[in-house]
């Protein structure tokens, strides 16, 4: 079976690049519509002909694979909230400083941060004018103050501020990742600062957000511990804002094993399987295959709406509806047209998913599961059922983590060797978790629920936590801090492919591609290591502290002043480090003078001395607010640049680049602009 015959996952490709061309490239409405509509006008022209002709030509299939990529690219502007007439950054473009009164409402409760409660909000007016768009919320936490409500409208007087771009290399991108959800801004404000709107309009969200009130009411009823009812909302709510600390962290630990918190294809697969066969009596009924469809597909939205239809919820749905859909259609259906539909259908209606990592991580594990699963399973069938259960669960676990160990090295740079035996033990609690869950909150809200029931539901999650939290210290048993570019990526799975494309069907043309691409892989490995970016001599901002950096090719040198603590949590050099593949690291202490080839850096601390009767340096870096004279510097030195790190008082910086500014002379400071890098 020849996967790209289905004409369905060659437009689902098709419409894959059209996204990533509209997202790279910032095309205009009217260039996009005049280039589709010639397209479909050729497209039908081509067609006209070709229906009369006895022999077919490529043309019309040509003409339509183009014509789903600019589908694709019109999909990403249509989607793209900015390209709305109403979107408050129009405004913005004309006063970006000033105070603006703002009335927003209350769109999405997330993750409390370590000083702020974080919300995503609609925005509905703005000085009065109408206009839309979506922020991030920091309000100032106080314990005396409730948690803000969905849908609840507010009034505020605040600015616009940037959303904070990384400010060292190779560092996560929250501005980025924010960016592709359509939030370009964020306001820092206090409970104090906000007048809240009486209204009586009621969103999807809202309605959610209700139900799931309205539930943990009834649950809390029944004495669960606090961190039991979070896990229950977590599972089955898809709600983690009320989880401890310390769960947390077990979970966020554990979860480079296992991926249980955020609801998404294995939670919804496991209700999928529960509902078919709590509904599989109606099958003997007339029309009751179309009757369980229905049934099915209804309670997997109802389930998506309760649990405030994340992007992860959306998603797990979506598939599984089209998935339940095929499944119970009279004529046969192939399960890569199904994946490839509800792919389809997802990215037409939500383009930004695609650079999701779980919509990656999810589909990838689908795939593979479908072709690798069946290859593995039928190496043994056990004759006892609890064992052919837990085989299954295994090769399925083992076909997953095929899938997905390339994208997940990329994004998290980790490798558990312990997924096969928390998959084994996990998978099948966490089935009877959401299975007595359901039944669990169903009598909860009907007021018909034993206490033993709730104790015993209880005692299940709790022993799930204490396992989770072994497996969460199992340090010794994760590869950790693996470099893996966008390059290793690609050729893994040319190779798995390959791999799995010889394994189906031994013959002397699989084996050469298989051959071949491990060929490539090492061409991969080869190129990366043996070809380097130039020398690069880094000051890095950390802040209250200086950390220099110089790396050639494998080794980089780091020097700084920090602190135990501080040493021990400190970052910044693994990411650069694992980004930029370098595998030793030297430490050094700080000089005050560095030679790189031609260009020489001074660096002036505290003390505010330097010697520079022997050379000119080009940069002058500035580190635990030394208290100098800068314009005597700059015209003894006439250096070409200023650099001040975050060592440095805030006033002291200004002041700086307020003399810098008067001088025309370039001043860097890495708080705002980040690291400053010298190659050489």
């Amino acid at each position: 079976m020849k996967l790209l015959n289905f004409t369905i996952i060659k437009f689902t490709f098709c419409l894959i690049i059209g996204i990533l061309i509209g997202y790279l490239y910032n095309l205009t409405l009217n260039t996009i519509l005049y280039t589709t509509f010639t397209f479909l006008g050729v497209l039908f022209i081509v067609f006209s002909i070709a229906k009369n002709q006895f022999i077919k030509t490529i043309w019309f299939g040509v003409l339509a694979f183009i014509l789903m990529i600019f589908i694709g690219v019109l999909t990403t502007h249509f989607h793209n909230q900015k390209n709305v007439s109403n979107h408050y950054t129009h405004q913005l473009s004309k006063e970006t400083d000033t105070s603006k009164i703002i009335t927003f409402r209350i769109r999405e409760v997330l993750k409390p941060g370590r000083y702020y409660d974080k919300y995503v909000i609609n925005i509905l007016n703005i000085d009065d004018h109408k206009l839309s768009g979506k922020l991030l919320l920091n309000i100032q936490k106080d314990s005396t103050q409730l948690p803000l409500k969905v849908d609840a409208v507010f009034i505020c007087k605040s600015n616009f501020k940037d959303l904070i771009h990384p400010l060292n290399p190779h560092q996560f991108d929250y501005k980025n990742y924010l960016e592709k959800k359509y939030i370009y801004h964020q306001l820092f404000l206090s409970n104090a600062s906000l007048l809240k709107v009486n209204s009586h309009t009621h969103t999807i969200f809202g309605i959610a957000n209700n139900i799931r009130e309205y539930i943990n009411t009834k649950l809390k009823l029944y004495h669960f511990e606090p961190n039991e009812l979070a896990i229950i909302n977590a599972l089955l709510l898809g709600q983690r804002q009320d989880i401890s600390e310390e769960v947390y962290s077990s979970y966020t630990n554990a979860g480079k094993y296992i991926h249980i918190l955020a609801v998404s294809g294995l939670h919804v697969g496991i209700i999928l399987l529960i509902l078919s066969f709590l509904f599989k009596p109606i099958e003997n009924f007339k029309h009751g295959k179309l009757i369980k469809t229905i049934l099915l597909v209804t309670f997997l939205w109802s389930f998506a709406l309760i649990a405030g239809l994340s992007a992860s919820v959306t998603r797990a749905v979506t598939m599984f509806s089209i998935v339940a859909i095929a499944l119970n259609l009279k004529r046969p259906t192939n399960i890569y047209n199904t994946l490839a539909i509800s792919m389809f259908i997802i990215l037409l209606f939500k383009p930004m998913f695609l650079f999701d990592v779980g919509f990656q991580l999810s589909y990838l594990a689908v795939f593979a599961i479908v072709a690798i699963d069946p290859l593995l399973y039928n190496l043994w069938k056990p004759k006892n059922k609890i064992i052919d259960i837990y085989w299954h669960t295994l090769t399925i676990t083992v076909s997953a983590q095929f899938g997905i160990i390339p994208v997940s090295l990329y994004y998290f740079h980790q490798l558990p060797s312990l997924f096969f035996i928390s998959n084994l033990i996990i998978i099948p609690v966490l089935g009877i978790i959401l299975g007595f869950g359901i039944l669990v909150i169903l009598l909860a809200v009907l007021n018909i629920l034993p206490q033993f029931i709730a104790n015993l539901y209880g005692s299940i999650i709790g022993y799930m936590n204490d396992f989770v939290g072994w497996i969460s210290k199992q340090e010794s048993f994760l590869f950790k801090d693996i470099p893996f570019s966008l390059l290793y990526v690609l050729v893994s799975y040319v190779l798995i492919i390959t791999s799995i494309r010889l394994i189906k069907k031994w013959r002397f043309y699989n084996l050469k591609l298989f051959l071949i691409s491990i060929v490539i892989f090492q061409c991969a490995i080869i190129f990366t290591n043996y070809i380097k970016p130039k020398n690069e001599f880094i000051v890095f901002h950390k802040s209250r502290y200086s950390l220099l950096g110089n790396a050639t090719k494998n080794k980089i040198t780091i020097a700084h002043d920090f602190d135990s603590l501080t040493q021990l949590k400190n970052k910044i050099i693994k990411d650069y480090t694992i980004g930029n593949h370098i595998k030793t690291i030297k430490k050094d202490s700080i000089q005050s003078v560095y030679l790189l080839n031609k260009t020489k850096l001074l660096v002036i601390d505290s003390s505010g001395t330097y010697n520079v009767k022997s050379f000119t340096p080009d940069y002058v870096l500035l580190r635990q607010s030394p208290k100098i004279n800068l314009n005597r510097l700059i015209d003894s030195i006439e250096p070409k640049q200023i650099i001040a790190d975050g060592s440095n008082y805030k006033s002291y910086i200004e002041k700086w680049e307020s003399i810098c500014k008067k001088r025309k002379l370039p001043f860097h400071q890495t708080s705002k602009e980040g690291a400053f890098i010298i190659s050489y």
